[in-house]
């Protein structure tokens, strides 16, 4: 989603966009860097904007969404490329199983989520580049990261799930359920174009086998599968199977980007923003400072970066308001960075605090050949295994899109784990660290047992071995779903303002104490529904 020409610009507002203007073209091309147009120098020094969103992903799109319909003009920053731009194979996306110059943010090798199959260890060297996925690695954990316009909408499966209302005390304890349930879920899902799957394709698709084997297994055991909604264009994929559209979700397009069926925010909040007029993207930039203005407001120090990640030109603008919207690390990060460093002296300590991992771990079972999963599979999971109630996990019945079979059936599952880590300063090595210890997915796993184990015990089969490394059952190194750092009502009052700046807010997953019970994004979304409607009402 690249930025909105100059001179299509409103005059009154050709100043607000000098600082975007210049640097809309550096969109950064997925195939080959020197493909890349240059960026126009600019100066921006003396620029003011009404309000400066830093990220694209889910909270941020919906700030800058209904930012713009209230009147207020809107920049993105936004640290990854535009995808916009196909590579020499005609596709904007890489494929799962072929990982490319455009997989992994700034890696020489990657770092696949299922690091092992049969054996085999399956991470390659690729050449370094400011690709989609970002495998951010802490001492106790790795964390799975969208990087582009659209952030995590990019490399997510789509899984759009409203927790229960009986569980969501324990997620937002300070906001009433009520008003998310009866206004802000509902207008979210509406929003993201959250659908459901035709239960009766479903009984028939093959490339959904692997999910009925799920199921049967799960009902043998007493467990309930239940259906989920989802954000990909299910008769698209319909088409896609019966042959007539080209293949996306059915050609294992999911963990580097989906190049059709998927109602990414680039189609859905997005698109809504751009065509206010008020809103512009300006990718690969980085926020580096946010301090207070002389004049009031806050400026912002901002690093342009190339493809390969190198910074090229260092900006500063001033915005009456900023929105931290660059994800649960991107913005915990920052923020304490720039508390610990002075730039921000009033942030008060509980920023960097409640980081969670939503309890995310992963296992993967052999089947008997009887219970063939299919050798096509679609990407899109649509399924899970509720075992909430009584066993803290909810699993989510995964594909494994190999191309072959496998006999396998895998899951990713979100439980009720109690352990929250803290991000803090380290002055010596001048970066921000995370102490979440790999340990302290035990509880995680004691809760997916309580599914697996009994599966296991009663269809006969045993955990795989060999997807996560050498003889190692369980997933437990890593979370797609980070949550936490600057938690509503305690880094932050109840709708997202920080407290001791007034002017700065969050607005995205950061505000979550760690846990959804469920995949965790139409709960942000909703979230960042109800700050933003609270804000535009009163702060503006």
């Amino acid at each position: 989603m690249s930025a909105t020409p100059m001179h299509n610009a409103p005059p009154d507002r050709l100043s607000r966009r000098r600082f975007i203007a210049g640097t809309s073209s550096i969109l950064g091309t997925v195939a080959l860097a020197s493909q890349a147009l240059p960026a126009r120098a600019v100066d921006i020094d003396a620029v003011r904007v009404p309000a400066l969103v830093i990220g694209t992903g889910y909270g941020g799109s919906v700030a800058a969404l209904r930012l713009a319909e209230a009147g207020v003009d809107v920049h993105m920053v936004e640290m990854g490329m535009a995808w916009d731009t196909p590579g020499s194979d005609g596709k904007i996306f890489a494929n799962t199983t072929s990982p490319d110059i455009r997989s992994y943010w700034l890696r020489t090798k990657t770092k696949q989520p299922l690091s092992n199959f049969l054996g085999f260890p399956l991470d390659k060297d690729v050449p370094r580049h400011t690709g989609i996925l970002d495998a951010e690695e802490f001492g106790g954990i790795i964390v799975y990261q969208g990087r582009g316009v659209g952030g995590g909408s990019l490399v997510n499966g789509g899984m759009a799930v409203t927790p229960k209302r009986e569980n969501f005390g324990a997620v937002l304890p300070t906001v009433e359920a009520a008003e998310m349930y009866g206004t802000y879920y509902p207008r979210a899902n509406a929003g993201l174009g959250v659908s459901t799957i035709d239960p009766a394709w479903f009984e028939t698709a093959e490339c959904y086998r692997y999910a009925r084997v799920g199921r049967k297994h799960a009902q043998r055991s007493g467990f309930p599968f239940v259906f989920v909604p989802d954000v990909y264009d299910w008769d698209y994929m319909k088409r896609e199977a019966a042959g007539t559209a080209t293949k996306s979700a059915l050609a294992g397009e999911i963990l580097y980007g989906n190049n059709h069926g998927k109602k990414s925010l680039q189609q859905t909040y997005l698109a809504r923003a751009r065509a206010t007029g008020r809103v512009t993207i300006s990718p690969l930039h980085k926020v580096t400072s946010v301090a207070p203005a002389a004049g009031g407001g806050y400026t912002v120090t901002v690093e342009q970066i190339d493809t390969s990640g190198d910074t090229t030109a260092t900006k500063a603008m001033t915005a009456d308001k900023v929105f931290f919207a660059a994800g649960s690390v991107g913005t915990s990060k920052l923020l304490v960075r720039l508390k610990a460093t002075g730039a921000l002296p009033r942030l008060n300590g509980e920023v960097g605090k409640g980081w969670g991992d939503n309890g995310n771990v992963m296992c993967g079972r052999a089947n008997h050949m009887w219970d063939a999963t299919g050798k096509l599979q679609s990407s899109i999971p649509t399924a899970g295994i509720d075992n909430w109630a009584a066993g803290g996990a909810f699993a989510e019945v995964a594909p494994l899109p190999t191309g072959i079979e496998t006999y396998a059936s895998f899951y990713l599952s979100i439980t009720r784990n109690p352990h929250r880590a803290q991000f803090s300063w380290n002055a010596a090595t001048g970066r921000v660290e995370l102490n979440w210890q790999t340990a302290w997915k035990q509880p995680s796993i004691d809760a997916a047992k309580t599914i697996f184990d009994k599966i296991n015990a009663k269809e006969g089969t045993i955990y795989r071995t060999d997807l996560f490394g050498t003889y190692k059952i369980w997933g437990d190194h890593l979370t797609y779903h980070p949550l936490g750092g600057a938690v509503l009502d305690k880094a932050t009052d109840n709708y997202g303002r920080l407290h001791g700046h007034p002017g700065l807010y969050v607005i995205d997953g950061a505000l979550i104490p760690g846990n959804t019970s469920v995949n965790p994004f139409v709960t942000i979304t909703a979230l960042a529904e109800r700050n933003i409607e609270k804000i535009v009402a009163t702060d503006l």
